[in-house]
């Protein structure tokens, strides 16, 4: 016997070129994200932004760098969002540390400035990424997704500030000199802070001077500074 049924028509309407919603459970693996910022207007201004992509998901927050490592392992972070001026360990070790007990998880770099050395020193630690504190989220997602796949990524407008910096002149001993005359002090307490003899202390100070181009010890702390060079 033949049915005059006829099948029952999906109650729902598809118009050409709408999308289809894909329920969660069909969803690619998203990606893991640890945020590190000491900042909580910024941290949540980060964490507000990011959330509505479907595909990241922030699984924790630290406001100091000295849990990175250890978070980033109980969490299974795929990438860490790291401020590099943020209070605890330095950045550059913490990403070196990363890189070496948990090389899956990918860093990205937030910074409010961009300067050669830092830069050059961040990727050398390992950073996979470079962006600019308060780009837009989609920005900044996307530059989780190409670090994600193991790609290089560093901000447009902070490589373009990179470009008006030039090289520093100075050599290291010079430049850990001029580190510590910016903490103020006298030639004695910077030689002993140093563990060199006075002599040498102004003969670095006169050297950092004439290769800066600078009249005065302080000038020359305030043009390094301008120029990166002094970063730790």
């Amino acid at each position: 016997m033949i049915s005059n049924r006829v099948p029952a028509r999906s109650s729902r309407t598809h118009f050409p070129g709408a999308r289809t919603a894909i329920s969660e459970a069909r969803l690619p693996d998203r990606i893991r994200l640890l945020l590190v910022d000491d900042q909580i207007l910024s941290r949540g201004l980060l964490r507000n932004g990011l959330e509505r992509e479907r595909d990241l998901e922030i699984v924790a927050e630290l406001n100091r760098t000295d849990d990175v490592v250890a978070a980033a392992k109980r969490h299974r972070a795929n990438v860490a969002l790291l401020d590099t001026a943020g209070p605890g360990h330095d950045s550059l070790t913490v990403t070196t540390e990363l890189r070496t007990s948990m090389p899956e998880c990918r860093v990205v770099m937030l910074t409010t400035y961009g300067r050669p050395m830092h830069l050059r020193r961040g990727l050398n630690a390992g950073a996979k990424g470079f962006a600019l504190k308060g780009s837009p989220a989609p920005q900044l997602a996307d530059a989780v997704r190409r670090v994600h796949l193991g790609l290089r990524v560093v901000d447009a407008n902070l490589a373009a500030e990179t470009l008006g910096y030039s090289e520093t002149p100075l050599n290291e001993d010079e430049t850990d000199t001029l580190r510590a005359a910016r903490a103020g002090g006298s030639v004695t307490l910077m030689a002993r802070k140093l563990d060199v003899s006075e002599r040498v202390v102004r003969t670095r100070l006169w050297s950092a001077i004439g290769k800066t181009g600078a009249r005065t010890r302080s000038d020359a702390i305030q043009i390094a500074e301008q120029n990166g060079w002094l970063l730790d």
